[in-house]
């Protein structure tokens, strides 16, 4: 593994950590009218920790997308499953709560399960797949499962509106991951006249923009243990399906590496819900007319 690429995906873990944090901080106070609406977006801009929270999070995915130029998906996205650590950080900064018992089982599951796939499944790269049918296969399920996730939340109750939202966020910014890769990958080869004939960087932005209005609709509704959660849970599930899937990335596949990385990878979603659920996670607490604002009809 390259040093270089596990100092990028930390150093982005950390931004988008803590500008996680902030924007829920922010997002919490917006009128409910604005659930799942672009409208959402533009109150918040007139927030400057929303601001803030929003700088942080574009320099983590700059710095996710040059790690990503540089490093196999597959290798990138469990390292940057790491935010929660950060945002856990920031968090207990800001309530004073201790890390305690779930806070360093939480860790050390997290940390070691990114170990343990990592070590075992030793991501490498190969020969992308040139087959268009496979890429739209794996987008579309991906894509269509974060619709289905959408829909229902909007129609749902307020308890698990968010833990859908977050998910159906976390897919769509895995293959967001994705593609930012190959985006890279052919500003590599042709420059940025090849990028711009090609429909990857703007389905990037699509995805980059209807992931932000439910990350912060999520955010709006919930406490930040409801959301962030599933995303950091979903978004590297999401990365490795595309890298194995039609990027060429390699895992091994005997049956000792595959129970190690099937093990890591339990062990990481253990760990991430167990620092999602942390006390010193903010509360975000909803006040009881929002509350029923959100409620179906």
């Amino acid at each position: 593994m390259s040093v270089l690429v596990l100092v990028l995906a930390v150093s982005a873990a950390c931004c988008l950590g803590f500008g996680f944090v902030l924007q829920q901080n922010a997002a919490r106070q917006a009128p409910l009218s604005d659930f799942l609406s672009p409208r959402l977006l533009l109150d918040l801009m007139k927030v400057p920790r929303w601001l803030g929270g929003i700088g942080l999070m574009a320099a983590g995915m700059i710095l996710g997308a040059i790690a990503l130029g540089k490093g196999e998906i597959s290798l990138v996205e469990p390292l940057l499953a790491t935010n929660l650590l950060f945002a856990l950080a920031l968090s207990r900064r800001q309530s004073k709560q201790p890390v305690g018992r779930q806070g360093w089982a939480g860790l050390l599951l997290l940390a070691g399960g990114v170990t343990a796939f990592i070590v075992a499944g030793e991501p490498r790269g190969g020969t992308a797949v040139t087959d268009p049918l496979r890429h739209w296969l794996i987008i579309g399920v991906m894509i269509g499962l974060a619709l289905l996730l959408t829909t229902h939340a909007k129609h749902s109750r307020l308890s698990s509106a968010p833990v859908l939202l977050g998910l159906a966020a976390g897919l769509l910014y895995g293959v967001q991951d994705a593609l930012t890769r190959v985006t890279g990958q052919r500003f590599s080869e042709g420059g940025l006249v090849e990028v711009l004939t090609d429909w990857q960087p703007y389905a990037v932005l699509v995805l980059g923009v209807t992931g932000l209005v439910l990350v912060q609709s999520a955010f709006e509704t919930a406490p930040l243990r409801m959301s962030l959660p599933a995303l950091t849970a979903a978004q590297p599930l999401a990365g490795i399906v595309c890298g194995v899937g039609f990027l060429g990335d390699r895992l091994r596949t005997d049956t000792g590496a595959l129970a190690w990385e099937a093990a890591g990878l339990a062990a990481i979603v253990a760990g991430i819900v167990l620092l999602g659920l942390h006390p010193a996670m903010p509360r975000g607490a909803t006040p009881p007319e929002r509350t029923r604002d959100l409620q179906p009809r």
